[in-house]
């Protein structure tokens, strides 16, 4: 098969999200709905931690701002999921239904070719309360406001978010092993609620467990530091753009291992 470029492949993406976005616009009751159902959603997460801080002046020195900064940068980082891999939920049923198998037969990644045909716009709405929310911790935390600052937050954004699509990945990759991998999926997309905490609020065996088992730290946590404690980064927090590329890739090839075990139904 001749090898395929960057160009090729987003000449083709573009294409094939365009055809999924005018499909949804066609139900614009159904997508505004769904918009709302996501904003309210992360509105009452906002209230929540209001109420919370209302009691308490701090967590485990954690003041108000810095954790909703971190809540924040969890909508941020769980977007890009949200928007360009939400496919993987998809997954399963495509695999038990058989229909899994006409992505195997085109000519390009079959990866790609999958994981590209949804683009979920739901999520865009969510990125722009992330990033208001973000403003408004930084503000309040009076944090000066450099270019330098900036684009490392980008970078550390475009980390976290490869993380979390691995983990959703992997996840996902589950059903071409399993047969009840819809939960493996819904329980491991529970725990991203966790990425709205500091994990140092947590005992020794849940910081190793949410770094290393499923390393939701590296999707909130360790690139927040580059902001809220730029002054004494965590080792972690340095590597953490080389680790999520890593992550994603292994991610990547765990889900094609298993795409390449799949043989159809049967009938």
């Amino acid at each position: 098969m001749k090898k395929r470029n960057v160009k090729f492949y987003l000449a083709i993406y573009f294409k094939i999200i365009s055809q999924d976005i005018k499909s949804k616009l066609s139900y614009r009751v159904d997508f505004i709905i769904s918009t709302m159902g996501i904003l309210f959603t992360n509105i009452a997460g906002f209230i929540t931690f209001w109420i919370i801080f209302k009691n308490f002046d701090n967590i485990n020195d954690w003041n108000y701002y810095e954790i909703l900064f971190l809540y924040g940068f969890s909508l941020m980082a769980l977007t890009p999921t949200q928007c360009l891999f939400d496919n993987n939920w998809n997954l399963r049923d495509y695999v038990y239904s058989g229909d899994f198998i006409k992505y195997c037969f085109r000519p390009i990644d079959l990866y790609f070719y999958y994981i590209s045909e949804i683009f979920d716009l739901k999520g865009i709405g969510e990125f722009m309360m992330g990033v208001g929310i973000i403003v408004y911790a930084w503000i309040n935390l009076k944090y000066s406001v450099t270019i330098l600052g900036i684009l490392a937050l980008i970078v550390m954004w475009i980390a976290a978010s490869l993380v979390m699509a691995g983990i959703m990945n992997i996840a996902a990759a589950t059903c071409f092993w399993m047969n009840n991998s819809g939960y493996v999926m819904v329980t491991v997309f529970k725990f991203t609620e966790y990425t709205k905490y500091p994990i140092d609020i947590f005992n020794k065996g849940f910081r190793i467990f949410f770094s290393f088992i499923i390393p939701i730290a590296f999707v909130t946590y360790y690139p927040s530091m580059v902001v809220l404690n730029s002054h004494n980064l965590p080792i972690l927090t340095i590597i953490a753009p080389i680790f999520s590329v890593l992550f994603f890739y292994i991610s990547y090839r765990i889900w094609m291992f298993g795409a390449s075990r799949y043989n159809g139904t049967g009938t």
